[in-house]
């Protein structure tokens, strides 16, 4: 038998949580085009005959504004150095820039605590035109000593079979850490909330996304119906006024796509209630950020 646990490290938007649901075969992380959607640590096991693997999706690394940004980059950091495999997710259809060196710095830094594999994971190659694919793919292989090199399509699912028996290759031997059923640390009560947000994101731009986070009042389950009340956070009074648009329209759509959504992973029906809350500067609010789980 064969265990260990993999982090997924990489800068905002480059695919993480796309490949985590990708890898699990089905939603356990919220995803959209805005960075930073991913905030905390988000466990997903794949059980494949003889191993087991356990994988650590984290918040992009970046140059933090907030201390909310602080806590996020550091819970990656953290990540990356106990992790037994390190899969580092790079994008083909851009050149390396700032922010995969500024991962690269952190990798090399951990691995030289502690050696481990160290797998580049070249995302998004279904957007890359196939004859343009082996440069881009030499390019980032210049940049590291990888253990393995492995281009993927996190979104369609091309080539993630060879990185899950790539990866297994490379797992330390030892009993499986998880049981057989588990597929993920997320609870029902958090998956609503993340779920709640990601339709936030679909729905707002600028300033608006990063300021919102959303807190779950209740939670209670009546045989197959989810009975959902929860509060969403913003920072200012017009990013309130964005949210809940003319007549309460943004928010009766960002209320009715949550709730298929919810629907959908729990398997059940959900009656979802939310209301949206000014409080001023929570990102900075150390025991806002604790009661919010970040």
């Amino acid at each position: 038998m064969k265990f260990g646990t993999v982090a997924l490290i990489g800068r905002p938007n480059v695919g993480k949580s796309t490949l985590l649901n990708q890898l699990l075969k089905q939603k356990v992380a919220i995803v959209s085009d805005k960075p930073q959607t991913t905030r905390t640590r988000i466990l997903g096991v794949v059980h494949t005959p003889g191993a087991q693997i356990a994988l650590l999706d984290t918040p992009g690394l970046h140059k933090p504004q907030h201390l909310l940004n602080r806590r996020m980059v550091r819970t990656t950091v953290e990540t990356l150095e106990e992790a037994d495999v390190l899969y580092v997710l790079m994008d083909t259809t851009s050149s390396p820039g700032p922010g995969d060196l500024l991962v690269l710095d952190h990798v090399k830094g951990a691995i030289r605590k502690r050696p481990r594999p160290v797998i580049l994971v070249l995302n998004k190659v279904d957007l890359v035109n196939k004859l343009k694919l082996l440069p881009v793919m030499e390019n980032y292989a210049r940049l590291f000593a990888w253990t393995e090199v492995v281009p993927v399509s996190a979104e369609i699912g091309d080539n993630v079979d060879r990185l899950l028996s790539v990866t297994v290759a490379h797992l330390p031997e030892g009993d499986a850490g998880y049981g057989e059923d588990t597929v993920t640390d997320q609870s029902m009560r958090t998956l609503a909330a993340e779920m709640i947000r990601e339709k936030i994101l679909l729905q707002t731009y600028e300033e608006v996304p990063y300021s919102v986070a959303v807190e779950i009042d209740a939670f209670v389950e009546e045989g197959k119906l989810a009975r959902i009340s929860a509060t969403i956070l913003v920072e200012r009074e017009s990013h309130k006024m964005i949210l809940i648009g003319k007549h309460g329209e943004r928010l009766k759509e960002i209320g009715t796509e949550a709730r298929k959504e919810l629907e959908a992973i729990f398997e059940m029906k959900v009656f979802l209630q939310l209301w949206v809350k000014v409080r001023e500067a929570w990102r900075e609010d150390e025991h806002a950020l604790m009661e919010l789980g970040y």
